[in-house]
């Protein structure tokens, strides 16, 4: 009785290949920005490379410092931080 009550429960949930309309795939896929849509990836790393070398440094070493505090729980006076990189660097 029950495998008997299983199966038309399954043959009631089935759907015919007919039933089942085919989604364009571009309404479930996210839009797309067209702002900058020709930049390549390559270009992400050029501000960096193309800095001079003193604004290279504050670069990396503000890098270095989210890098280190991205751990933490709560991280706290990164702005700080940052500005004494900064004055480390002008002075």
């Amino acid at each position: 009785m029950t495998e008997n009550l299983n199966e038309n429960l399954i043959m009631a949930f089935r759907y015919e290949d007919s039933a089942i309309a085919p989604v364009p795939i571009a309404i479930l896929a996210e839009k797309r920005s067209g702002y900058h849509a020709d930049k390549d990836l390559s270009d992400v790393q050029q501000p960096i490379t193309s800095a001079p070398p003193e604004v290279r440094q504050i670069i990396e070493q503000v890098l270095e410092l989210e890098k280190d505090k991205l751990y933490m729980k709560s991280p706290r006076y990164i702005s700080d931080d940052i500005l004494k990189i900064i004055k480390e660097a002008i002075i």
